[in-house]
């Protein structure tokens, strides 16, 4: 899977502009609440080509709403598993928003449910999930490439080692102070992350901006904007970089 400019510029303005019409469900959501995160979770889901999502969240949240978008541009699936009291606000939300057919809704013990799908290739699960560790232990990652975040992470260990297929493979967490936490936690080849055949920095580092822009100093920046996140991977140590770069007060 390589990553595609294309499908997280394009799911990163589709989130932005689904999540403003629902924006009395992004207000009253305690899930990812800092600036711009749903748009991230987005585009890095449709960056990667990701075909199947899976959500396990304990509430209706606009980060349904911004994986579902992801799956559109992918052409993949989103699996939202969720408990059943929360289940008909949320499925109203992605009726409103025209993404019913990008979703597969279950209730039921998340443990249980996980049961039934492998090779995530990307994965978003609420640290405040019971039985989370067992939950983690069932996550069924595709190891090739794929990535899982875990957000209210604040306080608790995050992925660890406790996922599956982990043999002969990398694994490399980032932990942001986005909300109450957010991890994000990149599975697969180094060779294979932000993996694009067209560009690359003298600096020996593959960079992909979540928006599109001009590129200065080996990355990829745009003005005009308040923030944007950058994703770069250094070709040499294989390590990932996700971080937020403010707008300049420069001209």
């Amino acid at each position: 899977m390589e990553w595609s400019p294309k499908y997280a510029a394009n799911a990163y303005i589709d989130t932005l502009k689904l999540c403003s019409k629902q924006k009395q469900m992004c207000n009253s959501c305690s899930g990812t609440q800092e600036p711009e995160c749903n748009e991230f979770l987005s585009a890095l889901a449709a960056g990667m080509s990701a075909k199947l999502i899976v959500e396990v969240t304990t509430e209706g949240s606009p980060s349904t709403v911004a994986l579902a978008a992801a799956a559109r541009q992918t052409g993949g699936k989103l699996v939202c598993i969720i408990p059943e009291p929360k289940l008909d606000k949320t499925q109203k939300v992605i009726q409103e928003t025209g993404l019913n057919d990008m979703v597969e809704f279950k209730t039921g013990d998340p443990v249980e449910v996980l049961h039934n799908y492998e090779n995530i290739d990307f994965s978003l699960v609420d640290c405040k999930t019971n039985d989370y560790d067992m939950l983690m232990e069932q996550l069924d990652v595709n190891p090739k490439r794929s990535v899982v975040v875990t957000n209210n992470v604040e306080g608790r260990k995050g992925v660890g080692g406790q996922l599956k297929k982990m043999e002969k493979v990398k694994v490399r967490s980032l932990q942001h102070p986005i909300g109450k936490g957010l991890e994000v936690t990149m599975i697969g080849k180094s060779t294979e992350f932000g993996k694009k055949k067209e560009t690359k920095s003298k600096s020996g580092c593959y960079s992909h901006l979540i928006r599109g822009g001009e590129k200065k100093n080996g990355h990829v920046v745009k003005k005009g904007d308040k923030s944007k996140w950058v994703f770069v991977v250094d070709e040499k140590s294989g390590e990932e970089h996700i971080y937020r770069m403010p707008k300049s007060s420069g001209p």
